[in-house]
């Protein structure tokens, strides 16, 4: 791919999904801008410093999501911007939801998409979530397939206290209805679990939930939950941007499978760990809906088996020491 010296920018660089998104940007050619909230934080940036074309290509910028016009330096000049930013919590309960979740979440997206919109970026690509796609309380039988046109219904994610899925939901809605007020070209990636080798140095949620089946935990969860590899929801990104045809929403699942089923796969892989060998409750599994793939492959997509994506998790986070055997 030749960028032709295209400049972007990546905000929350230092997460899983973000630093993967800089790494292939910079084999690309591109030119990044990646936002953390610490330039000066090793841990949150030394991984970023040493991918390869980060010395020639690699701008690290200070942004805070809740403050105003704290993008509008990064924007500036930027061809397309990647907003990644966004905090992730699978099953801890935040003391203050506004505040740790929902704010960040919505407060952000729009202070990066207002910075956008003074600057005249061309395209916008959010992070979105498949929490912003399936959780509308509604019964989802065996083999029903969703896809980019179903929404979430915040009113059903606050009843049921879904912090994150209800920071999800409001941020992409927020979003759609900037884009349509501002005239402003947006488009959302909505992967499920995303699983894949890590590049940061931390340990991310969705690969702790992977970590926790293997460790600290004789149950495993009683739900049923799409998956997918980070490369290819990177790749989706990129190509969201390259393709002037993109549009809209992409899901993206590789596989919907319930946790009974990771531990099986888990199992074959590894044959010799003692892994988590009962269900959390007695309740009835959700059943296995599914998500299209047909928009996404439409995209450019090829997505990798779950098998495949879960043994390099586990590889990697045996590499990074989270977890021996």
């Amino acid at each position: 791919m030749n960028s032709g010296g295209k400049v972007v920018c990546v905000t929350g660089a230092s997460g899983f999904i973000a630093t993967w998104l800089v790494k292939v940007l910079l084999q690309r050619g591109y030119t990044v801008r990646a936002s953390v909230r610490d330039p000066c934080n090793p841990k949150k940036t030394d991984h970023l410093r040493k991918l390869d074309g980060a010395e020639e290509r690699l701008q690290l910028f200070k942004a805070d999501l809740l403050e105003e016009g704290s993008f509008d330096a990064i924007v500036d000049g930027c061809d397309c911007v990647f907003h990644t930013a966004s905090p992730f919590v699978n099953d801890s309960d935040p003391v203050d939801p506004q505040a740790e979740l929902l704010d960040p979440a919505v407060k952000g997206t729009l202070n990066v998409l207002a910075s956008c919109k003074k600057s005249s970026v061309g395209k916008v690509i959010i992070t979105s979530s498949l929490a912003a796609v399936v959780m509308d309380g509604k019964p989802k039988p065996p083999n029903f397939t969703i896809d980019e046109t179903f929404f979430s219904d915040p009113q059903f994610c606050e009843q049921i206290k879904l912090w994150y899925v209800l920071s999800k939901t409001l941020a992409e809605q927020a979003a759609w209805n900037f884009s349509k007020e501002n005239d402003i070209n947006i488009i959302t990636i909505n992967p499920g679990m995303v699983v894949g080798p890590l590049l940061q140095p931390t340990l991310n949620t969705s690969s702790a939930a992977i970590l926790k089946l293997i460790y600290g935990t004789p149950v495993f969860p009683n739900v049923t939950i799409g998956w997918v590899d980070v490369r290819d929801v990177v790749m989706a990104h990129v190509l969201a941007f390259e393709n002037p045809s993109a549009n809209g929403r992409y899901c993206l699942v590789e596989a919907v499978v319930h946790y009974s089923d990771m531990v099986k796969i888990i199992h074959e892989l590894y044959p010799q760990l003692k892994l988590a060998d009962k269900c959390v409750d007695d309740n009835p599994f959700p059943p296995y809906y599914q998500v299209s793939k047909e928009k996404a492959k439409a995209l450019g997509v090829e997505f990798r088996p779950l098998k495949t994506s879960i043994k390099d998790t586990i590889e990697s986070l045996r590499e990074k020491g989270f977890v021996t055997f």
